[in-house]
């Protein structure tokens, strides 16, 4: 198993370790603001077990992934 993969997030390219969920990826980069709310207000991973879906993100084309679900592969496009 590799130890580091490659993934594109919003653009950018972006290597973390193996194993990690997409969260811990997009955190990683020091991103807070995983997508906004409908009242305008930044929203990100709050509970981290996939209940409360404030982490949701655009994963290789999926709208509302929960991205503390989701371990992160080598070439994931995820958009926040």
């Amino acid at each position: 198993m590799a130890e580091h993969i490659t993934l594109i997030l919003n653009g950018h390219s972006l290597t973390v370790p193996a194993g990690v969920t997409v969260a811990v990826a997009i955190l990683m980069r020091g991103e807070t603001h995983f997508r906004t709310s409908v009242s305008g207000q930044p929203r990100g991973p709050l509970c981290g077990m996939g209940i409360c879906y404030e982490c949701r993100v655009n994963i290789d084309g999926q709208a509302h992934a929960r991205s503390c679900q989701i371990i992160a592969l080598d070439g994931m496009e995820i958009h926040t």
